[in-house]
């Protein structure tokens, strides 16, 4: 199957004239970006990686990502979105995520302009809701898309693919990314950053990006060392597990119980003062 579609993307970009550009990947170090990148080298493109990452990033995805580029011989630009999510997000409500992807978006189309990239490539697939977003203006064939309020065209070469096929490509490709082994939003599994566990409709402030790293985190070696995923929500602390026993979730809790106090620990202090 690998090499079905290998060919199928060679013949794509001689059919649309990409053979010679130069392609910028939108590089998460997650399974559909990494085979996205993967896929374009086997088929010979003069392809690069972009990856964003922010102060709340994982580093451990970062160092994953960093080298399965260097494995591949791909050219890999790095790029700390920290403050222009700032700009964005503090004061606004959540999720996180969407004034993130704001920023990336046009970070991503400013850096390939100004450093002579011709093709944005992104790791979309057929699973991936798409409906209102700026692809949807596609009116010709999906897999490459001209958007003029971005000025360069989008290359989504797993568009047509679902998530199980885009498994089983990965798989055979040997793709593994390394895993966090968070719970994520939505059932399928789509890690990457611990702000998404800020609660929805929440005020976005410095100190909660804060918080929802360290305890995301600290739950995370619970949840990778014992292979079940657990993510918690903040500033509720409700704690999100798939397949997690007992013991687990007691461990769980006492990280969560941690930080509760610790956040807690400022307004007693508080009304001590008040009652004196």
């Amino acid at each position: 199957m690998l090499e079905k579609v290998v060919e199928e993307i060679r013949e794509f970009s001689i059919e649309k004239n990409l053979a010679e550009k130069r392609i910028l990947v939108l590089f998460s170090g997650g399974k559909d970006s990494s085979l996205v990148l993967y896929l374009l080298k086997k088929a010979k493109l003069n392809v690069s990686a972009l990856t964003f990452f922010h102060r709340w990033s994982w580093r451990e995805t970062l160092s994953w990502a960093m080298r399965f580029t260097k494995k591949l011989g791909v050219e890999h630009y790095l790029v700390d979105i920290t403050e222009g999510l700032l700009r964005e997000a503090i004061g606004r409500k959540g999720p996180v995520c969407i004034h993130c992807k704001r920023v990336m978006l046009w970070n991503a189309k400013w850096f390939a302009l100004n450093n002579g990239f011709e093709v944005l490539a992104k790791g979309d697939n057929a699973n991936d809701k798409i409906i209102g977003a700026l692809l949807d203006q596609c009116k010709t064939d999906i897999r490459l898309c001209d958007i003029p309020r971005i000025g360069i065209p989008f290359f989504r070469p797993l568009i047509r693919y679902t998530a199980e096929e885009v498994e089983r490509l990965a798989d055979e490709a040997g793709i593994r990314p390394y895993r966090m082994y968070e719970h994520a939003r939505r059932r399928q599994w789509r890690e990457g950053c611990p702000l998404q566990y800020i609660d929805r409709e929440e005020i976005v402030a410095e100190e909660l990006m804060d918080l929802a790293y360290r305890v995301n985190y600290e739950v995370s070696k619970i949840a990778r060392r014992r292979k079940v995923r657990i993510s918690v929500r903040v500033p509720s602390f409700e704690v999100m597990a798939w397949n997690a026993d007992e013991e687990t979730l007691r461990e769980v809790k006492e990280v969560v119980e941690r930080f509760r106090g610790e956040r807690d620990a400022p307004a007693r202090k508080g009304q001590k003062r008040s009652s004196s």
